[in-house]
């Protein structure tokens, strides 16, 4: 029965071979399960996966296979209470144990919901409400065959809950990402070279000539390795951008803060770039396009955020911007494919889902810049990644 869980976490993406396989059966063939549901998810998260990141597939799939249930989020907060309490431990007899009764999960969360909904006063060590100790299917520091436990510690490993707290979601790859993600993805931005004068001290070539000088010291310096690569952010700015404005302020931060790369400049634009664009978010200062492809050579690195959403007119045809008083001569499109061709290392940051981007404009933004990627980890990463391949072909 594992092989067709190990198969549905290789569905989800998750790197599943067979050695992971082979460890697992080891595992249990060893007895480090115990019998457990519980102590099974735990062997198997820690060998099935590589970080953090996976956790949240990982329960997931386990709620899937396992067809665990998960707890309401609306249970009242008075009953929440009650459960704090720390219950008083009941030894139960044999007799007693085998006169519960084993529901099956559909009529667990049948009568858990309907508890939920009746429940009125706080009760400890009874059979029928949610509460602590006792033999009630729903609470916990009691004891049912089957049920769900509602806050608390386990204490029997009898609870069918086992996953649902998913508190590693927030590290999926697929999440939109914070400021220290963000910077951490721009650290492996990277091309080294070894610029100034020769002084920076190489100790182990220090120490090699000192060998070979029979001992006498002998310091030998270097010139300082340091990052060449360049970055110019052009940001969207303003009206479906805004709702992403949290996001575009986690990236400039990190970026402006990205003390590694030799610069780092930012330009604005409001859905697409035409003959001018803007050196402030608030779209006030304007410089010419011209400037920028005069100010920035071919060796900066180019990120573009935006989500492509827009009348495809403005990408299309003359006159089609957006404002009211500003009469583009060039269509949009034509102005983006300038950038690229002046920039042929670069990406585009998308922080809307996959499934928007089958809307006319993205299509036609897509057709120019086809290193598209959504802004979360993963994409970022991916990003980085066609940043430092695009740099090694430049080079």
């Amino acid at each position: 029965m594992f092989l067709d869980f190990l198969l549905l976490l290789r569905d989800q993406k998750l790197k599943i071979g067979m050695s992971e396989w082979l460890t697992l059966m080891e595992a249990l063939s060893k007895g480090l399960v115990d019998n457990s549901l519980e102590n099974f998810y735990l062997v198997a998260r820690s060998i099935c996966c590589k970080s953090e990141a996976e956790y949240d597939v990982f329960d997931a799939c386990f709620l899937f296979y396992f067809k665990d249930v998960e707890i309401p989020d609306n249970i009242k907060d008075d009953i929440k209470k009650w459960l704090d309490r720390e219950p008083l431990q009941k030894m139960f007899s044999k007799e007693e144990l085998q006169r519960l009764e084993k529901l099956d999960l559909d009529e667990v969360k049948k009568m858990f919901e309907q508890r939920l909904k009746e429940q009125e006063k706080e009760h400890h060590g009874g059979n029928r409400w949610v509460g602590t100790g006792g033999t009630s299917p729903f609470g916990h520091g009691g004891y049912h065959p089957s049920g769900i436990r509602v806050g608390g510690k386990s204490r029997n490993k009898s609870a069918m809950q086992i996953a649902s707290k998913r508190a590693f979601r927030n590290y999926r790859k697929d999440r939109i990402i914070d400021t220290r993600q963000l910077g951490l993805a721009l650290k492996k931005l990277h091309s080294w070279s070894k610029e100034g004068s020769s002084d920076e001290l190489d100790i182990d070539a220090s120490i090699e000539a000192t060998g070979k000088n029979a001992g006498e010291i002998e310091l030998v310096f270097h010139k300082a390795r340091k990052n060449n690569i360049k970055l110019l952010l052009l940001l969207d700015a303003g009206g479906s951008m805004d709702v992403h404005a949290e996001l575009c302020e986690a990236l400039f931060s990190a970026a402006h803060s990205a003390a590694h790369l030799k610069r780092v400049d930012f330009l604005y634009f409001h859905n697409c770039p035409y003959e001018f664009m803007y050196e402030d978010m608030s779209r006030e200062k304007k410089i010419t396009t011209a400037e920028v492809l005069r100010k920035y050579d071919d060796s900066w690195n180019v990120i573009i955020v935006g989500d492509a959403a827009m009348n495809p007119y403005e990408l299309t045809a003359p006159g089609g911007s957006v404002d009211y008083f500003h009469h583009n001569e060039k269509p949009g499109v034509v102005w983006l494919d300038t950038l690229r061709k002046h920039f042929p290392i670069n990406v585009w940051l998308n922080p809307t889902p996959r499934s928007y981007w089958q809307i006319a404009s993205t299509h036609i933004v897509r057709q120019v810049f086809s290193d598209m990627y959504p802004l979360s980890v993963e994409g970022l990463e991916q990003a980085i990644d066609t940043l430092r391949k695009k740099t090694k072909i430049k080079a």
